[in-house]
Formats: structure tokens, C-alpha cells, sequence
């Protein structure tokens, strides 16, 4: 440390809802104490945090195998079934020269969601095994990943536009396939566990070994 303490060793802690920084006695447990501006609970950390993240990460990780697996579009046409995973989708639009579409769905449905679990991972490990490691760049790492994590939906938006679209027609249909609703509930994971990850427990570990 640099001759600076965290607000939890100063006895603060910051309101979640409306930014209130707050004295925290002794004497209170966390769980009790209430906001005096907006009266929600005040926690110096997250409770569970990190037992929280693993739980929804490891639940992200379970249903990724069967987004990228299972179709996520069915198509008919004229009684002939076709079948697009999300990848065989971007593969498609690839072949057919329509790359900046493909390129949007392998970014927004692969590479992003891969990532993002990837990271937080990290992010886990290194808060579980107390680590001093670059707690500047871990903290930028989880901001960035707390940023673009929403934009994983795209898939789900395209799949939707394709079946209104497609369902004014008459020569051809199109089903949403299961992978939607695994590929959907990977995204919603992952935003959770974000959000239950506090970033603070990075540089918990700088303090207690000064």
C-alpha cells in the first residue's frame, strides 16, 4: 500500500443504492445498519461475495455447452428442415459474404460470453487465493467486463428479428431453437455473477499484508 487504508479499515462504508459514504460503529453489524438518505442496507462488502460469483459462474459454465451445442434456429422451408447452432449460423453468413454480420455474431455470441466467464474466473481466483497481483488492471479487467456484458444478448435480438420476419412469409417458417433459452440464461449468469462479485476483495489482500 502506498500509506492510504481502505473505508473499511477508516470504519466506512458507501451506501450501494445512493453513494452515501457512512461511519460504520464498532458496535453495528453490518446487516442492521440502514442508509439514513434512501434506507436500504449498507454492507462494507458484499455478503457471500465470492461463494455467490463461483455459484453463478459455475451455473454459466454448465449452460454454455448446450448454447453452443443445440440449434438455436429452426427453419422450413417448403417441408425441408435446417438446423443453425450459433456457430454454424456464423459460419453461414461468412460463406455467403455477409461477414460484418457474422463477425457481429461470433463477437456479441462467442468471443464476448467466453471471455467474460473467463475473466471473473479470474477475477475469483485471485481474491480466493489472496493475491497482490496488479489489483489496478484486475479492477479495469472487471469494469470492462461489467460494461460489455450486456451486449452478449445481440444473438438473442437477431434470432427474435428473424422469426418476426420471417413468419410474414408463406414459403418459409422459423422456430426459435432450445439453445436460445441456454444461450439467454449464459448471458443473465453471467451479468448476475458481475454483479455479485465486489471488486473491493482485490485490494482487501494488499491491505491485510501491510
Amino acid at each position: 500500500m502506498t500509506g492510504t487504508h481502505s473505508a473499511l479499515r477508516l470504519g466506512l462504508a458507501g451506501c450501494h443504492s445512493c453513494q452515501l459514504l457512512l461511519r460504520v460503529p464498532a458496535r453495528v453489524r453490518s446487516s442492521t445498519l440502514r442508509c439514513p438518505r434512501c434506507g436500504a442496507v449498507v454492507h462494507p462488502r458484499k455478503p457471500r461475495s465470492l461463494s455467490r460469483t463461483w455459484a453463478l459462474l459455475l451455473a454459466a459454465y454448465v449452460f454454455y455447452v448446450p448454447a453452443m451445442v443445440l440449434p438455436i434456429t429452426r427453419i422450413t422451408t417448403l417441408g425441408r428442415l435446417q438446423e443453425d447452432t450459433i456457430m454454424s449460423g456464423v459460419v453461414y453468413f461468412f460463406q455467403s459474404g455477409e461477414w460484418p454480420i457474422g463477425l457481429v455474431i461470433f463477437v456479441a455470441s462467442v468471443f464476448v460470453p467466453v471471455l467474460k466467464l473467463l475473466i471473473l474466473s479470474l477475477l475469483a481466483v485471485s481474491v480466493q487465493w489472496r493475491s497482490q497481483w496488479r489489483p489496478r488492471d484486475r479492477t479495469r479487467l472487471y469494469r470492462i467486463t461489467e460494461m460489455v456484458g450486456h451486449w452478449s444478448m445481440v444473438d438473442v435480438y437477431v434470432v427474435t428479428l428473424l422469426v418476426a420476419l420471417v413468419k410474414a412469409g408463406a414459403l418459409a417458417s422459423i422456430e426459435v431453437g432450445p439453445a436460445a433459452f441456454y444461450f439467454a440464461s449464459v448471458v443473465v449468469l453471467t451479468i448476475l455473477a458481475a454483479n455479485a462479485f465486489d471488486p473491493r476483495l482485490i485490494w482487501d489482500a494488499l491491505e491485510e499484508a501491510a
